[in-house]
């Protein structure tokens, strides 16, 4: 088929399952099964947890339910490729379909780090500044900080997308994984996508990348000041409050990361292995928070308990 008749409009994709091991889709697809009713029903837990608990109408728990909102999104986004291959074989994806999909993964991808910038935020005013924590941090500026966030990753993500349009596939459309990956589906294209390349990889840089380095540096600040404090009872207090939020960020950025080596360095590595890690990456963060969060966070703990067992004094 030429380059003229293959335009981006009139592609087919064809999604991956685990390559060499197509004849156990349907027990692999028990555990992720299991990760995505865990990760559906425990955030939307958390999530109806803070709305109906007035006690939990801090800026703390508003950030954890943005999160919540986030993982969900980011579950979703997922959950019909791939559940849809391990069940039924459906491996067709059309041009437009799979565009929606990858903005969606990218937009809830820097939804996701956007947040626990804020989060990281939240705790070193929280820590440095308790006082002022609450004038700090009124709902209206949480209100703009979660506006900020959604336009951000509208903004950066919007153009890496639409190039996908200007481009022409005359290679093989099957990608390589159980949803629509934007490395996955350029190399797929016979079209000149150095400009797609620059685009994507800045939209990652000045999001995800940016993100990462400010966590860390409010961290640094934040250990800064606990160590200025002079009780150690009382510096131990004021770090255990970021446990969960440090959790949060190692389970979102630690898979990022391998996924990327994998990319990069597993070349000589099993089929499977790729598929299986590209497709637990983006389970991982959704699935963790809620359980994180409900261990180490006394409130939200009791707040679940709560609505589980509401007859429990």
């Amino acid at each position: 088929m030429s380059k003229t008749q293959n335009t981006s409009s009139s592609v087919i994709f064809l999604l991956t399952g685990v390559p060499g091991l197509e004849a156990f889709h349907t027990w692999i697809s028990i555990p992720f099964c299991f990760l995505y009713i865990t990760a559906l029903s425990g955030n939307s837990l958390i999530l109806f947890a803070i709305v109906s608990q007035s006690s939990l109408h801090e800026p703390m728990y508003y950030f954890l339910s943005m999160l919540s909102t986030t993982d969900l999104g980011l579950s979703i986004s997922t959950l019909i490729t791939m559940m849809g291959i391990f069940w039924f074989n459906a491996r067709e994806i059309d041009f437009n379909a799979c565009l929606s999909q990858m903005f969606f993964i990218k937009f809830f991808t820097v939804m996701e780090s956007s947040v626990l910038l804020a989060m990281a935020f939240d705790r070193f005013v929280a820590i440095s500044n308790p006082l002022r924590y609450a004038t700090i941090l009124t709902d209206s500026t949480i209100i703009q900080i979660g506006v900020a966030t959604v336009m951000r990753g509208t903004v950066v993500l919007t153009p890496m997308v639409a190039l996908l349009k200007r481009l022409s596939f005359c290679r093989s459309h099957v990608l390589h994984h159980s949803y629509c990956y934007h490395p996955d589906v350029i190399r797929l294209s016979c079209t000149d996508t150095r400009i797609n390349n620059v685009v994507g990889l800045t939209a990652m840089i000045s999001t995800v990348g940016v993100d990462s380095i400010l966590i860390l540096l409010s961290y640094v600040l934040i250990i800064k000041t606990v160590l200025s404090i002079a009780s150690p009872a009382e510096r131990k207090k004021a770090f255990s409050t970021c446990i969960s939020h440090i959790g949060a960020v190692a389970i979102f950025y630690i898979p990022l990361i391998s996924l990327s080596f994998v990319h990069r360095f597993g070349k000589r590595a099993p089929p499977y292995v790729n598929t299986l890690i590209a497709n637990t990456y983006l389970l991982i963060p959704p699935v963790m928070n809620p359980i994180i969060y409900s261990v180490k966070t006394k409130q939200i703990r009791r707040a679940v308990i709560k609505i589980l067992c509401p007859k429990d004094k």
